[in-house]
């Protein structure tokens, strides 16, 4: 574990030189609030390191190195996100071995089943969701980790030559380069929607207010307690405690049982706030009825549909992989291509189904 500066001195020295570096990363999401990077997996020419972003480290130097290469990882837009929301990290390249097994057509795209599929090894599902805060980590918290890592280099190289065989090795290119722009942007939380849970839409507007200020206090509460918000109350409970105090209903049968007095009397007076606005106060309700589509809209919906799926097929890849539903209703409605990257295009825009035939699978 590198969690002293002579540890990182020396990996330092070792990653200037490697040809290429996997990577990989852990969180506490299930266990505290927010969430917090605990854990940075590498592998690289030679050995594996893992590094400890809890220790008393400088590790400016180590992203800089990161940044230069080519990281290879799977299912990169997790990491990426939490990576950049650090340490601001953003890296220059990236091979993400998910990505190249959907391009490949493969439906089981799991690090576990694709180690297992290309390299003959089965990996010990082990603790994923074990609290990655802990120190010391267990040895089979330790050995989990560095498995996420070791495997990633000679997979990404056998994805690789299969994907220049086909003709695709262009197409994950853009589409990581892609998904290192997204994950660069931070995510926009739109205040008015944050709160709206599932099953909100069926609330009436006194609710909605009273929802609001739950949810408020529920986000509060959990970074109180340092637990995830579903700890402190599920989105249900949410719903139901809002329904019920719009109505006049008592609300005890919804809380949990064994809460202390302090906390049970914090939320009641949550709730009393709440009922107390005006009509002028509450939450819009949103109108979920989206702009029918015309003939001529219908017709270019079902012709775009119609390429994806015949590419799909010729291609052996999954149809929502290639464009998902919602991206061919957008595509419909503002006529804006500049959201298809040129792969996408070829495919869905021109018929364009060369070279890319075989199917891998």
């Amino acid at each position: 574990m590198v969690e002293l500066p002579e540890h990182l001195a020396g990996l330092l020295s070792s990653l200037r030189k490697a040809r290429w570096i996997a990577m990989d990363t852990e969180a506490d999401s299930i266990h505290c609030y927010p969430e917090k990077l605990c854990l940075i997996q590498l592998s690289y020419p030679g050995g594996d390191a893992l590094v400890d972003p809890l220790a008393d480290l400088e590790l400016d130097a180590l992203l800089r190195v990161l940044a230069r290469r080519q990281l290879i990882l799977h299912g990169a837009d997790y990491d990426l996100r939490l990576l950049r929301r650090t340490f601001g990290f953003i890296p220059g390249q990236v091979f993400d071995t998910m990505l190249a097994a959907r391009f490949l057509g493969l439906r089981e795209f799991g690090l576990t089943d694709l180690v297992a599929r290309f390299l003959g090894v089965r990996l010990v599902k082990g603790p994923q969701k074990a609290n990655w805060a802990r120190r010391p980590l267990t040895p089979a918290m330790l050995e989990y980790a560095l498995n996420d890592a070791r495997y990633l280099h000679p997979l990404a190289e056998l994805l690789r030559e299969k994907l220049t065989a086909l003709g695709r090795l262009e197409w994950h290119r853009e589409a990581c380069d892609r998904l290192i722009r997204e994950c660069a942007q931070p995510r926009f939380r739109d205040p008015d929607l944050v709160w709206r849970l599932p099953g909100s839409d069926r609330l009436t507007p006194a609710a909605l207010a009273i929802l609001r200020a739950l949810w408020q206090w529920r986000e509060e509460e959990a970074v109180l307690r340092n637990k995830p918000p579903f700890f402190v109350l599920s989105h249900d409970v949410l719903v139901a405690l809002a329904s019920r105090a719009a109505e006049g209903a008592p609300l005890p049968p919804c809380l949990p049982r064994g809460w202390p007095d302090h906390r049970r009397e914090a939320l009641l007076k949550v709730v009393t706030n709440a009922q107390a606005q005006t009509p002028s106060h509450y939450p819009r309700t949103l109108q979920c009825r989206p702009r029918r589509f015309t003939d001529a809209e219908n017709q270019r919906l079902n012709e775009l549909k119609r390429r994806r799926d015949q590419a799909a097929h010729q291609l052996g890849l999954e149809p929502s992989f290639i464009a998902s539903r919602s991206l061919l209703v957008a595509l419909v409605r503002d006529q804006n291509h500049d959201a298809l990257m040129h792969w996408q295009k070829a495919l869905l825009l021109h018929d364009a189904v060369n070279t890319a035939t075989c199917r891998a699978n």
